[in-house]
């Protein structure tokens, strides 16, 4: 994919970083010297590489070089604890890693207990650890004395990058897609939106991480295929992301709920120029409807929101340009892609339209199963079809409403309570910025409902005013029996608050 790219845009912008712009065709020569780099180092075809970096130039040469050698890719969340990075890079296998250098010492403390036999340290502007098992980026490219030995790659068999998912259903697990999976979804999401790209203009602007899924094939993949410049950002900083926007005019922006809040309540969002962005892709969590009409009545742009998951590389869903946008719903499936909504109890037959059940899918997009994790992936690929455990309904033109995780459904006095209800109210509330909803043990409801908000800044609100707002705008056994106000709430890397701490916090 990135060859027929180079071939046809060799001297377009592929990368632009902090005022370092690289060209497919330099992209190119430093993937080619990456894969050489690993191949001359003993790396065979399916041998794991490990990623542990923020966006920046090194992860694109890093992700591109390793599928070229024939390796497969593990990403690395940066912000790991040693524990959790010693369980992915045993659970992988992982000889060798590319890692941020500040954090090395969090690898070093780990880095005896786990196969790793070479480590290549990325510094951006800090100058290079002095650390005996570890080589400098720039250094390692340096010594490819040859072009890379071709692999032969077997597109539906083979794995170009396992994903870890997040673990917020107990272990992390190593989703396994092939190379036919990311094509796949690469060129159905081209597909979709391709009346409104542009072949070697768009400009991307990537502020979610490239580690995690959505934004490995919304930031980087369909950059890299529809030859358009990437802007790269490490993190979410406010003020750093209006500037660059103001500045480079980018025209696509993927980003996820939180970013879009943020943005929102910047009182001088629309000095920024905000109209350049044509398509705000939205995913990775639920779009509360009051945050998407504020978003785009104070900045103009259209916010489209979607949906996927690691297990499908991973979009499935999304709401269209060319066809009716339902606020609320994460649209339609993708081309290719069936799917449809099942009871929760076996998951065998299809619910009524309007009704209830598990949102389970069939694409090309769909993994090949979970690493080294039968009994998983037994569970979750069944029949052909990927078992979400997202609560969805469908209406009559196709377009899906997810309303929970199955594990996030609160049972209060035998009423079923879905936190996405409730939280909708929540952000109508004129004082609140983020909210979520959580259920609690109590004795006699069996479950109850607790909010957490964090208010909008010069804004105040009680737990009664609260409560006495939710129940005129509630059915009374949706009603929180209780209200915390918080500062912040825990999020993801990538923005997504985190409810199964919030839960962990209270209990």
């Amino acid at each position: 994919m990135l060859a027929r790219t180079i071939s046809t845009y060799k001297k377009h912008k592929a990368i632009y970083f902090y005022g370092r712009e690289i060209t497919y065709q330099e992209l190119g020569v430093q993937t080619g010297a990456f894969a050489s780099r690993l191949q001359e180092n003993g790396l065979v075809k399916g041998d794991r590489v490990a990623i542990m970096l923020p966006n920046c130039p090194q992860y694109v040469i890093s992700y591109y070089g390793t599928l070229q050698a024939g390796g497969t890719v593990t990403q690395v969340n940066p912000m790991l604890v040693g524990q959790e990075l010693q369980h992915i890079l045993n659970d992988s296998g992982a000889e060798t890693i590319v890692i941020y250098k500040p954090i090395l010492p969090v690898l070093n403390q780990i880095i005896d207990q786990t196969s790793v036999k070479q480590v290549i340290q990325v510094s951006l502007g800090e100058q290079a650890a002095e650390d005996d098992l570890a080589v400098e980026f720039t250094e390692y490219l340096k010594q490819a004395s040859k072009p890379p030995t071709p692999v032969d790659i077997n597109p539906s068999e083979d794995v170009a990058v396992l994903q870890y998912t997040g673990g917020t259903t107990g272990r992390s697990k190593g989703a396994m897609l092939t190379h036919r999976n990311i094509v796949s979804n690469t060129l159905q999401a081209y597909e979709f939106f391709k009346d409104e790209i542009t072949l070697g203009e768009e400009r991307y602007l990537t502020v979610i991480p490239l580690f995690h899924v959505f934004g490995m094939t919304s930031g980087m993949n369909l950059s890299i295929f529809t030859g358009s410049m990437n802007i790269l950002l490490p993190k979410f900083e406010l003020e750093e992301v209006l500037q660059t926007i103001k500045d480079l005019q980018p025209t696509t922006f993927p980003g996820v709920p939180t970013m879009y809040v943020a943005i929102t309540s910047h009182p001088k969002a629309e000095e920024y120029g905000l109209g350049s962005i044509r398509i705000c892709n939205s995913g990775s969590a639920p779009m509360p409807g009051e945050l998407l009409r504020s978003f785009e009545k104070k900045t103009g742009a259209l916010i489209l929101e979607g949906y996927g998951l690691s297990e499908a590389s991973p979009i499935t869903h999304c709401n269209p340009m060319f066809a009716e946008r339902k606020p609320g719903s994460i649209g339609i499936g993708f081309p290719s892609t069936e799917y449809k909504v099942v009871d929760l109890s076996d998951g065998s037959k299809e619910v009524p339209y309007g009704e209830n059940g598990e949102l389970i899918i069939k694409g090309p997009q769909v993994m090949k199963g979970y690493w080294n994790m039968p009994d998983e992936t037994a569970n979750t690929l069944r029949d052909g079809w990927l078992y979400t455990g997202d609560i969805a309904r469908m209406d009559e033109d196709g377009y899906v409403y997810i309303v929970d995780r199955k594990k996030d459904l609160i049972i209060a006095s035998g009423y079923n309570v879905y936190p996405r209800d409730v939280e909708e109210v929540l952000y109508e509330h004129p004082a609140v910025q983020e909210a979520v909803v959580v259920g609690i043990p109590d004795a006699y409801r069996g479950e109850t409902v607790k909010a957490v908000a964090v208010l909008k800044e010069g804004r105040q609100c009680t737990e009664e005013d609260m409560i006495a707002y939710c129940r005129e705008n509630l059915a009374a056994y949706k009603v929180p029996r209780m209200v915390e106000f918080r500062d912040e709430l825990p999020k993801t890397n990538v923005g997504k608050i985190l409810r199964r701490k919030i839960r962990e916090e209270i209990a």
